[in-house]
Protein backbone atom coordinates (compact mmCIF):
# COMPACT_ATOMS: atom_id res chain seq x y z
CA UNK A 1 0.00 0.00 0.00
CA UNK A 2 1.26 3.58 -0.96
CA UNK A 3 2.43 5.71 2.01
CA UNK A 4 0.36 8.45 1.18
CA UNK A 5 -2.92 9.25 -1.50
CA UNK A 6 -0.20 11.45 -3.37
CA UNK A 7 2.18 7.99 -4.18
CA UNK A 8 -0.59 6.40 -4.48
CA UNK A 9 -2.05 8.46 -7.56
CA UNK A 10 1.88 9.24 -8.93
CA UNK A 11 1.98 5.31 -9.17
CA UNK A 12 -1.57 4.83 -11.39
CA UNK A 13 -1.08 8.20 -13.17
CA UNK A 14 0.80 10.96 -14.45
CA UNK A 15 1.17 14.01 -11.72
CA UNK A 16 1.82 17.93 -13.20
CA UNK A 17 1.91 21.00 -11.22
CA UNK A 18 -0.85 23.38 -11.63
CA UNK A 19 1.48 26.10 -10.10
CA UNK A 20 4.39 28.63 -11.35
CA UNK A 21 5.67 28.54 -7.94
CA UNK A 22 8.76 26.73 -7.47
CA UNK A 23 8.09 26.33 -4.25
CA UNK A 24 5.53 23.99 -4.48
CA UNK A 25 7.15 22.08 -7.18
CA UNK A 26 10.29 21.82 -5.03
CA UNK A 27 8.06 20.74 -1.57
CA UNK A 28 6.36 17.20 -3.61
CA UNK A 29 9.63 16.54 -5.63
CA UNK A 30 12.10 13.70 -4.31
CA UNK A 31 15.49 12.31 -5.97
CA UNK A 32 12.87 9.61 -8.05
CA UNK A 33 9.69 10.99 -7.58
CA UNK A 34 9.80 14.55 -10.06
CA UNK A 35 6.17 16.22 -11.88
CA UNK A 36 6.65 15.39 -15.54
CA UNK A 37 4.68 19.07 -16.72
CA UNK A 38 3.83 22.32 -15.44
CA UNK A 39 0.59 23.92 -16.27
CA UNK A 40 -0.35 27.64 -15.67
CA UNK A 41 -3.06 30.34 -17.22
CA UNK A 42 -3.51 33.68 -17.05
CA UNK A 43 -4.34 34.08 -13.17
CA UNK A 44 -1.92 31.99 -11.79
CA UNK A 45 0.05 34.14 -13.65
CA UNK A 46 -1.10 37.18 -12.02
CA UNK A 47 -1.44 35.01 -9.04
CA UNK A 48 2.58 34.96 -8.91
CA UNK A 49 3.30 38.63 -10.49
CA UNK A 50 1.56 40.09 -7.21
CA UNK A 51 3.32 38.08 -4.58
CA UNK A 52 5.50 40.63 -3.50
CA UNK A 53 8.37 37.86 -3.13
CA UNK A 54 7.77 37.89 -6.73
CA UNK A 55 8.47 41.16 -7.88
CA UNK A 56 12.19 40.56 -8.63
CA UNK A 57 10.68 38.41 -11.34
CA UNK A 58 8.36 41.28 -12.10
CA UNK A 59 10.77 43.55 -12.73
CA UNK A 60 13.19 41.66 -14.61
CA UNK A 61 10.52 40.81 -16.96
CA UNK A 62 9.61 44.78 -17.26
CA UNK A 63 13.68 45.62 -17.67
CA UNK A 64 13.82 42.89 -20.61
CA UNK A 65 10.69 44.55 -22.48
CA UNK A 66 11.97 48.07 -22.39
CA UNK A 67 13.04 49.88 -25.38
CA UNK A 68 13.01 53.26 -26.26
CA UNK A 69 11.96 52.17 -30.12
CA UNK A 70 8.86 50.61 -28.46
CA UNK A 71 5.56 52.17 -27.29
CA UNK A 72 4.29 51.89 -23.77
CA UNK A 73 1.69 49.33 -24.51
CA UNK A 74 4.15 47.04 -26.80
CA UNK A 75 6.47 47.12 -23.89
CA UNK A 76 3.57 46.29 -21.30
CA UNK A 77 2.57 42.74 -23.58
CA UNK A 78 6.08 42.10 -24.04
CA UNK A 79 6.34 41.97 -20.64
CA UNK A 80 3.51 40.09 -20.16
CA UNK A 81 4.96 36.95 -22.35
CA UNK A 82 8.41 37.27 -20.31
CA UNK A 83 7.33 37.52 -17.15
CA UNK A 84 5.52 34.42 -17.80
CA UNK A 85 8.24 32.62 -19.34
CA UNK A 86 10.40 33.22 -16.57
CA UNK A 87 8.16 32.71 -14.00
CA UNK A 88 7.80 29.05 -16.29
CA UNK A 89 11.51 28.75 -15.96
CA UNK A 90 11.83 28.85 -12.48
CA UNK A 91 9.76 25.73 -12.18
CA UNK A 92 11.43 24.08 -15.12
CA UNK A 93 14.24 22.04 -12.64
CA UNK A 94 11.38 19.92 -11.32
CA UNK A 95 9.71 19.07 -14.41
CA UNK A 96 10.62 15.69 -16.61
CA UNK A 97 8.42 17.07 -19.37
CA UNK A 98 7.06 20.26 -20.72
CA UNK A 99 6.56 24.08 -19.36
CA UNK A 100 3.09 24.78 -20.47
CA UNK A 101 1.77 28.89 -21.41
CA UNK A 102 -1.58 29.69 -22.04
CA UNK A 103 -2.27 31.61 -25.35
CA UNK A 104 -4.24 34.84 -24.93
CA UNK A 105 -7.93 34.89 -24.00
CA UNK A 106 -8.23 38.18 -26.40
CA UNK A 107 -6.68 35.72 -29.39
CA UNK A 108 -9.48 33.07 -28.46
CA UNK A 109 -11.76 33.86 -31.32
CA UNK A 110 -8.71 34.34 -34.01
CA UNK A 111 -7.01 32.16 -35.49
CA UNK A 112 -3.89 33.81 -36.58
CA UNK A 113 -3.51 35.85 -33.78
CA UNK A 114 -3.43 32.46 -31.64
CA UNK A 115 -0.97 31.64 -33.82
CA UNK A 116 1.15 34.44 -33.40
CA UNK A 117 1.13 34.69 -30.04
CA UNK A 118 2.05 30.76 -29.70
CA UNK A 119 4.83 31.05 -32.20
CA UNK A 120 6.22 34.26 -30.04
CA UNK A 121 5.86 31.97 -26.71
CA UNK A 122 7.85 29.25 -28.07
CA UNK A 123 10.37 31.60 -29.32
CA UNK A 124 11.11 33.48 -25.81
CA UNK A 125 11.00 30.17 -24.10
CA UNK A 126 13.88 28.78 -26.52
CA UNK A 127 15.96 32.06 -25.84
CA UNK A 128 15.65 31.73 -22.78
CA UNK A 129 17.05 28.21 -22.88
CA UNK A 130 14.28 25.82 -23.07
CA UNK A 131 14.04 24.38 -26.30
CA UNK A 132 10.88 23.97 -27.80
CA UNK A 133 10.42 19.65 -27.35
CA UNK A 134 10.09 20.90 -23.73
CA UNK A 135 7.06 23.32 -24.11
CA UNK A 136 3.37 22.62 -24.43
CA UNK A 137 1.24 25.75 -25.55
CA UNK A 138 -2.16 25.97 -23.81
CA UNK A 139 -5.33 27.38 -26.54
CA UNK A 140 -8.89 27.83 -25.48
CA UNK A 141 -10.60 25.02 -27.40
CA UNK A 142 -12.99 27.34 -29.40
CA UNK A 143 -13.38 27.16 -32.98
CA UNK A 144 -11.01 29.31 -34.14
CA UNK A 145 -8.71 28.18 -31.45
CA UNK A 146 -8.66 24.54 -32.66
CA UNK A 147 -7.80 25.23 -35.89
CA UNK A 148 -4.62 27.16 -34.88
CA UNK A 149 -3.71 24.38 -33.06
CA UNK A 150 -4.08 22.15 -36.00
CA UNK A 151 -1.82 24.59 -38.16
CA UNK A 152 0.67 24.81 -34.75
CA UNK A 153 1.00 21.02 -34.56
CA UNK A 154 1.86 20.70 -38.37
CA UNK A 155 4.71 23.15 -37.68
CA UNK A 156 6.17 21.29 -34.92
CA UNK A 157 4.38 22.90 -31.29
CA UNK A 158 2.49 21.24 -29.19
CA UNK A 159 -0.63 21.97 -27.99
CA UNK A 160 -2.92 21.61 -24.77
CA UNK A 161 -6.71 22.27 -25.53
CA UNK A 162 -8.31 24.31 -22.51
CA UNK A 163 -11.48 25.21 -22.02
CA UNK A 164 -12.39 22.53 -22.52
CA UNK A 165 -15.97 21.07 -21.54
CA UNK A 166 -17.55 18.93 -23.96
CA UNK A 167 -16.96 15.73 -25.79
CA UNK A 168 -16.93 17.48 -29.49
CA UNK A 169 -14.21 19.54 -27.85
CA UNK A 170 -12.56 17.01 -27.38
CA UNK A 171 -12.72 15.09 -30.66
CA UNK A 172 -11.66 18.58 -32.25
CA UNK A 173 -8.79 18.72 -30.30
CA UNK A 174 -7.85 14.65 -31.01
CA UNK A 175 -8.64 15.53 -34.86
CA UNK A 176 -5.93 18.88 -34.56
CA UNK A 177 -3.31 16.34 -33.07
CA UNK A 178 -2.97 18.11 -29.61
CA UNK A 179 -0.68 16.84 -27.30
CA UNK A 180 -3.45 17.15 -24.53
CA UNK A 181 -6.84 18.07 -23.55
CA UNK A 182 -7.66 19.51 -20.35
CA UNK A 183 -11.06 18.90 -19.84
CA UNK A 184 -12.14 21.12 -16.54
CA UNK A 185 -13.76 19.41 -13.75
CA UNK A 186 -15.06 22.40 -12.11
CA UNK A 187 -16.26 25.21 -14.06
CA UNK A 188 -12.97 28.21 -13.06
CA UNK A 189 -15.30 30.58 -11.56
CA UNK A 190 -15.40 27.98 -8.60
CA UNK A 191 -11.69 29.18 -7.78
CA UNK A 192 -12.48 33.00 -7.23
CA UNK A 193 -16.10 32.23 -5.74
CA UNK A 194 -15.86 29.33 -3.48
CA UNK A 195 -19.33 29.82 -2.98
CA UNK A 196 -20.04 28.38 -5.66
CA UNK A 197 -18.58 24.58 -5.57
CA UNK A 198 -20.54 22.10 -4.69
CA UNK A 199 -19.57 18.80 -2.49
CA UNK A 200 -21.02 15.47 -3.34
CA UNK A 201 -21.28 12.59 -0.94
CA UNK A 202 -19.77 10.17 -3.84
CA UNK A 203 -17.55 12.35 -6.14
CA UNK A 204 -17.52 9.30 -8.80
CA UNK A 205 -21.07 8.58 -9.31
CA UNK A 206 -22.74 12.29 -8.40
CA UNK A 207 -20.31 15.15 -10.23
CA UNK A 208 -22.13 15.67 -13.37
CA UNK A 209 -18.62 16.24 -15.05
CA UNK A 210 -17.15 12.33 -14.10
CA UNK A 211 -19.25 11.00 -17.43
CA UNK A 212 -18.10 13.81 -19.74
CA UNK A 213 -14.57 13.20 -18.74
CA UNK A 214 -14.95 9.48 -18.63
CA UNK A 215 -16.92 9.61 -22.37
CA UNK A 216 -13.55 11.42 -23.39
CA UNK A 217 -11.14 8.71 -22.04
CA UNK A 218 -13.75 6.11 -23.51
CA UNK A 219 -14.24 7.62 -26.83
CA UNK A 220 -10.49 8.39 -27.13
CA UNK A 221 -9.75 4.71 -26.35
CA UNK A 222 -12.14 3.66 -29.36
CA UNK A 223 -10.80 5.78 -31.80
CA UNK A 224 -7.32 5.57 -30.82
CA UNK A 225 -6.56 8.70 -30.51
CA UNK A 226 -3.19 9.87 -29.53
CA UNK A 227 -4.16 13.33 -27.59
CA UNK A 228 -3.83 12.24 -24.06
CA UNK A 229 -6.11 13.38 -21.35
CA UNK A 230 -5.41 16.00 -18.39
CA UNK A 231 -8.80 16.96 -16.48
CA UNK A 232 -7.49 20.15 -14.61
CA UNK A 233 -9.59 22.53 -12.33
CA UNK A 234 -9.69 20.12 -9.38
CA UNK A 235 -10.69 21.63 -5.85
CA UNK A 236 -10.37 18.52 -3.30
CA UNK A 237 -8.43 15.09 -2.78
CA UNK A 238 -11.81 13.35 -3.40
CA UNK A 239 -11.93 14.88 -6.69
CA UNK A 240 -9.13 13.53 -7.14
CA UNK A 241 -9.68 9.88 -6.48
CA UNK A 242 -13.08 10.01 -8.20
CA UNK A 243 -11.31 11.26 -11.53
CA UNK A 244 -8.70 8.59 -11.45
CA UNK A 245 -11.26 6.17 -11.20
CA UNK A 246 -12.40 6.75 -15.01
CA UNK A 247 -8.81 6.82 -15.48
CA UNK A 248 -7.32 9.94 -17.04
CA UNK A 249 -3.46 9.82 -18.44
CA UNK A 250 -2.39 13.27 -16.47
CA UNK A 251 -4.15 14.83 -13.94
CA UNK A 252 -2.62 18.45 -12.98
CA UNK A 253 -2.86 19.91 -9.89
CA UNK A 254 -2.74 22.62 -7.46
CA UNK A 255 -0.01 23.17 -4.39
CA UNK A 256 -3.26 23.14 -2.16
CA UNK A 257 -4.51 19.71 -3.36
CA UNK A 258 -1.12 18.54 -3.60
CA UNK A 259 -0.96 18.84 -0.04
CA UNK A 260 -3.96 17.52 1.05
CA UNK A 261 -2.84 14.77 -1.14
CA UNK A 262 0.49 14.10 0.75
CA UNK A 263 -1.00 14.52 3.87
CA UNK A 264 -3.89 11.88 3.52
CA UNK A 265 -2.84 7.99 3.87
CA UNK A 266 -3.57 5.60 0.55
CA UNK A 267 -6.42 3.62 0.49
CA UNK A 268 -4.90 0.68 0.05
CA UNK A 269 -7.14 -0.16 -3.09
CA UNK A 270 -6.70 0.43 -6.61
CA UNK A 271 -8.27 3.83 -7.58
CA UNK A 272 -9.13 2.89 -11.22
CA UNK A 273 -12.54 1.50 -11.35
CA UNK A 274 -13.06 -1.93 -13.59
CA UNK A 275 -16.05 -0.42 -15.03
CA UNK A 276 -17.44 -0.94 -18.33
CA UNK A 277 -17.05 1.25 -21.04
CA UNK A 278 -19.03 4.05 -21.96
CA UNK A 279 -20.06 3.14 -25.54
CA UNK A 280 -18.54 5.94 -27.61
CA UNK A 281 -21.34 8.21 -29.55
CA UNK A 282 -20.66 6.67 -32.77
CA UNK A 283 -22.51 9.97 -34.39
CA UNK A 284 -19.92 12.16 -32.44
CA UNK A 285 -16.79 10.12 -33.96
CA UNK A 286 -17.69 10.31 -37.46
CA UNK A 287 -17.75 14.16 -37.67
CA UNK A 288 -15.23 16.27 -38.72
CA UNK A 289 -15.16 18.89 -36.53
CA UNK A 290 -12.32 20.83 -38.42
CA UNK A 291 -13.63 20.85 -41.83
CA UNK A 292 -14.84 24.37 -42.86
CA UNK A 293 -12.84 26.35 -40.15
CA UNK A 294 -14.50 24.06 -37.52
CA UNK A 295 -18.08 24.87 -38.67
CA UNK A 296 -19.29 21.54 -36.83
CA UNK A 297 -17.44 22.07 -33.76
CA UNK A 298 -19.23 25.62 -34.13
CA UNK A 299 -22.58 24.49 -33.94
CA UNK A 300 -22.15 21.71 -31.48
CA UNK A 301 -20.76 24.71 -29.03
CA UNK A 302 -23.94 26.34 -30.03
CA UNK A 303 -26.27 23.74 -29.19
CA UNK A 304 -24.79 22.50 -25.96
CA UNK A 305 -25.98 26.11 -23.95
CA UNK A 306 -23.47 25.16 -21.06
CA UNK A 307 -20.39 24.13 -22.43
CA UNK A 308 -20.37 27.69 -24.45
CA UNK A 309 -21.43 29.39 -20.83
CA UNK A 310 -18.59 27.80 -19.20
CA UNK A 311 -16.23 28.60 -22.11
CA UNK A 312 -17.21 32.00 -22.52
CA UNK A 313 -17.02 32.08 -19.06
CA UNK A 314 -13.13 31.33 -18.48
CA UNK A 315 -12.02 33.36 -20.98
CA UNK A 316 -13.85 36.42 -19.35
CA UNK A 317 -11.88 35.16 -15.74
CA UNK A 318 -8.71 35.43 -17.95
CA UNK A 319 -9.09 38.30 -19.68
CA UNK A 320 -9.64 39.68 -16.35
CA UNK A 321 -6.74 38.49 -15.06
CA UNK A 322 -4.35 39.36 -17.68
CA UNK A 323 -5.41 43.03 -17.48
CA UNK A 324 -4.95 42.80 -14.13
CA UNK A 325 -1.46 42.00 -14.38
CA UNK A 326 -0.61 44.20 -17.14
CA UNK A 327 -1.73 47.01 -14.84
CA UNK A 328 1.00 45.36 -12.65
CA UNK A 329 3.46 45.95 -15.51
CA UNK A 330 2.48 48.90 -16.49
CA UNK A 331 3.16 50.53 -12.92
CA UNK A 332 6.51 49.36 -13.18
CA UNK A 333 7.05 50.14 -16.54
CA UNK A 334 5.82 54.20 -16.16
CA UNK A 335 7.91 53.94 -12.47
CA UNK A 336 11.25 54.34 -15.00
Amino acid sequence: MSDTLLAQVRAQLTVDVDSMDPTVAAKHTKDDVRFCDMTSNQAIVFGEASRPERSAVLHAACQQARGSDIDLDQQVINALDILSVLLAKEVYPYLTGRVHLQTSPFTAYDTEKTVEHAKRLVALFETHGISKDRVCIKIPATPESIVACQYLEKIGIRTLATCLFSLPQALAASQAGCLYVAPYFNELRVHFEPGLWKEYSNTAEEHPVIPVIRSIVDTYQTIGSKTLVMPASIVTAEEVVALASVGPNHLTLSGAVLDKLAGAPGTGKPLRTSSEPTAASQGAVQVDYLADDAQALRTSLAEDAEASRKLADALKIFDEKEQHTKELIRKVLSQG
